[in-house]
């Protein structure tokens, strides 16, 4: 089917400028690939950042979505929604926990669990709950996800921000303890299993043991941000599994639906009975088609063996980009590369936000988070021929960058 689309040359006059984008305007997928408007073809190594799942236009998952849509798209949520049941179900065998809250983005997912957090307290008595967040977090962009976020570039221009957090460096086990010692209003610790925005920074798995027990000693829910490093990303369901920790809470979102907006909030036995009925709720959470994607997206995931492919391809991504770049490794100008599966950091000794343009520009899809790292997060489909293509593309542009130092 050919796709008719103008190519975009301008920003359009009527849409607020929230974000700083490429000249390029999209028309349509297969698999890994994208084509512009123009007819230019792009591997797609961000994944519409980490969202894309099974590619695009998969071929069991589009006809599913199609049939879905000629049978009902929306119901609210005052009746009963089979598929919402399915999925939880589903969730829940997957990651040990009990109950699900659907939403439509990690945003929403994230606002939930801090309600969550804030509620539990209260129900122990707790009049001003406090919450343990993180250096270089970044949980989303409400007033109360961006207050938990830790980074004050995006929260510059809104303040004040919401109050209640407590903000420590991460894998400091010991900077944890001390900065809650004596504190009876602690209610839960709020934490990215990798952190996404913030660099692809990973918890490390004995800090999460750790963290683990000490919300057991003390009563605090553990609250896994998994929307950008869950889903199967690292090459288990959910990347603190790695850690063979179970969370109390665990927002989901962006993998979720391989494209369609959906988002979970998962809880515990500690967690699972906090919200009744009028406490928390949402429009579009739950709708029989963003169920529908996630039903299906789980299926196709299990069918075709799509968690031991992240893992199989991502370490043969990793290798591909350790040996390409051993110089500039070895010369400091390439810090380290980051993550598990396929949610990799190379994280550089300058800024690199013009790889973003110079990679479009030879056919390859990425972003750069935290100003110095190039992020890679495609979908889970990816070969080993596409991962080889990735480090063919990118690091001689990563290796001509960083010959510029002065």
């Amino acid at each position: 089917m050919t796709v008719a689309i103008q190519p975009t040359q301008a920003a359009s006059p009527h849409v607020m400028t929230t974000y700083g984008r490429l000249p390029i305007a999209l028309s349509h997928g297969q698999g890994c690939r994208v084509w512009d408007a123009n007819g230019k073809s792009y591997l797609d190594a961000l994944g519409g950042i980490a969202v894309n799942t099974l590619g695009h236009n998969h071929g069991r998952l589009v006809p599913a979505l199609q049939d879905q849509v000629s049978k009902l798209i929306h119901c609210c949520n005052y009746y009963h929604v089979p598929m919402q049941e399915e999925l939880a179900k589903k969730l829940v065998q997957l990651s040990g926990m009990t109950n699900v809250f659907f939403c439509s983005t990690g945003l929403e997912a994230n606002e939930a669990a801090l309600k969550l957090a804030r509620k539990f307290g209260h129900d122990k008595g707790i009049e001003r709950p406090e919450i343990v967040v993180y250096e270089k977090a970044f949980h989303g962009r409400s007033i109360a996800t961006l207050s938990a976020t830790g980074n004050p570039k995006i929260q510059a221009g809104f303040g004040p921000l919401v109050d209640g957090f407590i903000r420590v460096p991460i894998n400091n086990i010991d900077s944890l303890k001390q900065a809650t010692e004596g504190n009876p209003n602690v209610v839960a610790v709020f934490f990215e299993a990798i952190q996404g925005e913030g660099g692809v920074n990973p918890m490390q798995p004995n800090y999460l043991r750790e963290l683990r027990a000490l919300c057991d000693e003390r009563d605090w829910l553990m609250m896994i941000d998994e929307v950008q490093c869950g889903m199967g990303r690292t090459g288990k369901w959910f990347a603190h599994q790695w850690a063979g920790i179970v969370p109390d809470v665990m927002p989901l979102a962006k993998g979720l639906g391989s494209g369609v907006p959906v988002g979970a909030v998962v809880a515990g036995p500690k967690a699972a009975h906090i919200f009744q009925p009028g406490n928390h709720g949402t429009t579009f959470g739950g709708n029989p088609l963003a169920m529908r994607a996630g039903v299906e997206t789980i299926r196709i995931m299990e069918e075709d063996g799509l968690l031991a492919n992240a893992a199989c391809v991502g370490e043969h991504l990793r290798a591909g980009l350790l040996a390409a770049l051993a110089a500039e490794m070895a010369s400091g100008m390439v810090k380290e590369i980051r993550g598990q599966g396929l949610m990799l950091g190379i994280d550089l000794a300058k800024p690199c936000g013009a790889l973003v343009q110079q990679s479009a520009d030879h056919g390859l899809l990425i972003s750069v988070t935290a100003d110095s790292v190039v992020r890679l997060v495609p979908p889970l489909i990816l070969t080993a021929a596409e991962a080889d293509e990735i480090v063919g593309i990118l690091c001689p542009l990563i290796s001509a960058l960083l010959k510029d130092t002065a």
